[in-house]
Order: structure tokens, then sequence, then C-alpha cells
């Protein structure tokens, strides 16, 4: 009997041994999927404040949190099931959908960095002229949540396609972890971002120059921080999208682009061998942005070509 007890808590401490590796292998691969997609969660943290300008600052925070519940919903009522299915059905759709969604974070980058060139108007301005404060809500909400369920289709598709050859029960936490981990992430940094101004201001108004200081140094920041913002995220963009459709190249067999990366990130990660990891993750990221570029430049020209007929 002892000897039973035993052997049957050796089993128990096998399994839990077991579910903890597993528990470790999935918060790897959620960690690497997240990384993957991380250009695309840039993008959204640099995209969504836009949705709360023109509106008071009380209800900014309720907005972010409505777009945040409806992010999440796009995540886990839609887009999980749906990369399921592909994974355990039609697992081919994965490269060239990855393809595709890397051309369209091409095309969006090229698209802001035209706008930035050519310069453009208040959309917001706009808006708040347009609209009672309900009805600019509503719209601004909808609309966040719609430009969210194409990048949450990206950072689903790109983690997706790093855990592709996990078990599907795998693949379903992952991604369960992913879009929690992102929502809340992305969310709760533009929740700090938007309010920056706001608490930069309550601490101008406090005793002490120190603390004063620092208030007006956040107020002053809020724009610079917006600025850089959407530059890391167009960079961003250029890098991801272009290092997808790379990838995609190589899994067709396409290889000249990307042998040439490769052959030049080798090149360099050799000539210095103590940052020769770094130099060939940069040498790629490069590579995949002036693909991102190229792409993305014909698409807009190919469209603009079209309106105009």
């Amino acid at each position: 009997m002892p000897s039973g007890l035993i052997a049957l808590l050796d089993d128990v401490a096998g399994i839990a041994k077991l579910t903890a590796t597993s528990l470790d292998d999935v918060a790897a691969a959620a960690g690497r999927a997240g990384t993957k997609a991380a250009g695309v969660v840039i993008d959204d943290a640099a995209v969504t404040p836009k949705y709360v300008m023109g509106l008071t600052p009380d209800r900014e925070l309720p907005i972010i949190w409505k777009i945040a519940k409806g992010s999440l919903r796009n995540k886990l009522l839609f887009l999980l099931p749906a990369c399921l299915l592909m994974s355990a059905f039609a697992p081919w759709l994965l490269p060239p959908l990855l393809m595709l969604g890397g051309a369209f974070l091409c095309f969006e980058a090229v698209e802001k960095l035209l706008e930035a060139l050519q310069g453009g108007h208040d959309v917001a301005e706009d808006a708040v002229k347009a609209h009672s404060s309900a009805e600019l809500e509503n719209q601004k909400v909808s609309s966040a949540i719609r430009t969210d369920f194409i990048l949450s289709g990206e950072i689903m598709a790109i983690a997706l396609g790093t855990v592709a050859t996990e078990p599907v029960w795998e693949q379903a936490i992952i991604l369960v972890v992913v879009a929690i981990l992102i929502t809340a992430g992305v969310y709760g940094v533009v929740g700090l971002i938007v309010k920056m101004d706001d608490i930069g201001l309550h601490l101008a108004k406090k005793d002490g120059a120190g603390t004063q200081s620092l208030g007006r140094t956040l107020v002053k920041a809020m724009p610079v921080l917006m600025s850089i913002l959407s530059v890391v995220g167009t960079a961003a963009m250029l890098w991801v999208g272009g290092g997808l459709i790379v990838h995609g190249l190589h899994e067709f067999h396409i290889e000249p682009i990307p042998g040439t990366i490769e052959h030049v990130a080798q090149g360099a990660a050799s000539a210095v061998p103590a940052i020769g990891g770094f130099l060939h993750w940069l040498v790629t990221a490069v590579g995949g942005a002036i693909v991102g570029l190229v792409i993305g430049g014909i698409i807009v020209s190919g469209l603009h070509l079209f309106k105009k007929h």
C-alpha cells in the first residue's frame, strides 16, 4: 500500500513537472510570437491615441477602455477561431496571408511617409466641428475598433506563423495569451500617453520647484513623444512588413532577395563577432525595411494611377 502511494505520488510529480514544462514552453512561445508582432504592436500604440483627440479629458480613459474591449473581442471571438481553423485545415494559406498582411503594412507605412512629407489636414478637428460629443465618441470608438481589427488580424497571423508547428491546443493557449497581453500592454501604454499632459498639468500646480519642473517637462514632451511614436511605428511597419514578404519569398523558394539579405547579414556578423548577433539582426531589419519601402511604393503608385483613371 505505501509503495503504491509512493508510485502514485511519483506519477503526480511527473505529471506536474510535465505540465510546468509545457507551461514554460507556452510562455516562451508566446513571448516569441509577441516579439515577432512587435512592429504591428508599436504601430497600434502609435495610432490609437489619435482617437481620443478632441474629447474632454474625463472621457479619454473610458473611450480607451471601450476600444480595448472591442480589440479583445476582435482577437478572441473572431480572429482566434479563424486562425485555429486555418491552422487545422488550410495551413498552406498562412504564408500567402502573411505576405498580404506584410504588403498592407508596407503600403500603410509609405502612405504615412507621403502624408508626413505633403502635410495633411487635422481630421480630429474637422470631426469635432461636424459632430456632437456623443456622436463623435461613438464614431471614434467604431473607427478605432475597425482599424484595430486589421492590426489585430496581422498580430494574430504573425503569432500563428511563429507557433504553426505546435499542437492545436498549444496554439490556442499561446494565441489567447498573446491576445490578452498585447491588448493590455498596448492600451495600458496608450492610456498613459493620452493622460501624460494631464499628469504634467497636475504636477505643475503642486508645491516644489522640482515637481513643477517635472510637470512642465511632461506637458512639453507629449508632442515630441507622439512624433517619436509615429516615426518608430512607421519604421517598424516597414521592417516587419518587408520581413514578412522576404520570409514568404524564402518559403516559396524564391531566394535572390532573401539570400542576398542573409549573405550580407552573415558577412556583417562575421566582420565584428563581438556584436555579431546585433549586426545580423540590424542588417536583416534594414533589408526588410528596404524591401518594404519598395513594395509599399509600388502599391501606393499603382493605387494613385488607378484613382486617376
